[in-house]
């Protein structure tokens, strides 16, 4: 995926140029994938850019980083407001993503990270569309398995963390897929590289739980809370494998891929094979929320100007 940078970028206090935020080759996270971020989205709608759930991910940005004692040396206000002003310093009036990620800077080769580590915060940003086609993608269930809570913290947004997704999603493109599906240590479902995962049976949805290795995903969250103030069941449970075969709809949901329909699994037809009824239905809400056309969920949105 290719993307043109805005010129402006956060770093350590300041808004620079992009070309002067530079780390030397020494930097820890390069080393040991000891970095930690969040994925952003912000919309808009031809009045004002508005930042979805902004008070959300910071909130799980600096606790991604307490799984592995990283200090992040500024408020989650100042956090916010740094992101609100780098959107202002580049003039954004497109629809864009936003990534903000701190790491461990000059540490030597030494793995006792510690809270008085040197830590560094960035954030970047570029205009930004669709992830995936929006009628329907394709995937395939993966040979490899998601890391669980007894090797390595599930709802750490580290940047090592996502080796075993690249891994996942070389397999998925070497099969032909536009996706990989993952699958826990159990066998049960667990979640997409870097999305989560919800089935549709009749009238009701259901996702994994965390206990699956699924992040506790902010766009899953508004998922369930959409579904059900939509009248629809939708619920968090373990399920396998062949519920995926016997499901009349799939979807995932991620801030990057928004709510993408999944139409065949394993070259396989879900449902009828193009998007079903209640993921149309999700997308078009999902949509209107985040354009501030919803007032109900106007609360979610941080306006930039």
């Amino acid at each position: 995926m290719k993307f043109s940078n805005s010129k402006f970028v956060w770093f350590d206090g300041k808004l620079v140029p992009i070309q002067k935020a530079k780390v030397p080759v020494t930097t820890h996270a390069i080393h040991y994938g000891t970095s930690v971020f969040e994925g952003i989205r912000a919309y808009w709608n031809s009045e004002n850019l508005f930042i979805f759930r902004l008070g959300e991910h910071v909130k799980r940005f600096r606790n991604s980083g307490k799984f592995y004692s990283m200090s992040l040396n500024y408020s989650n206000e100042e956090i916010k407001k740094a992101i609100t002003n780098l959107c202002k310093k580049n003039k954004m009036k497109k629809s864009c993503y936003i990534r903000p990620f701190y790491f461990i800077g000059q540490y030597g080769i030494n793995l006792h990270v510690t809270k008085n580590a040197p830590t560094h915060l960035a954030i970047f940003m570029f205009p930004f569309g669709d992830l995936f086609n929006k009628n329907g993608i394709t995937a395939g269930v993966s040979s490899k398995r998601k890391f669980s809570d007894a090797s390595t913290p599930t709802q750490a947004k580290m940047g090592g963390n996502y080796l075993n997704s690249i891994i996942a999603t070389q397999e998925a493109k070497k099969k032909g897929f536009d996706e990989a599906i993952l699958l826990d240590l159990e066998g049960n479902v667990s979640e997409a590289p870097g999305e989560n995962i919800f089935i549709v049976k009749g009238e009701k949805m259901y996702t994994p739980p965390i206990s699956s290795s699924a992040l506790n995903g902010i766009t899953r969250d508004a998922v369930l809370k959409i579904a059900k103030d939509s009248g629809y069941k939708a619920s968090i449970k373990k399920f396998n494998r062949n519920e995926l075969n016997r499901a009349d709809e799939i979807f995932l949901t991620g801030t990057a891929a928004e709510i993408t329909p999944i139409i065949k699994i394993d070259r396989k037809k879900v449902g009828n094979g193009t998007v079903g009824p209640i993921t149309k239905a999700i997308m078009s809400e999902y949509t209107d929320i985040v354009m501030n056309r919803k007032k109900k969920y106007s609360h979610w949105l941080t306006a930039v100007y």
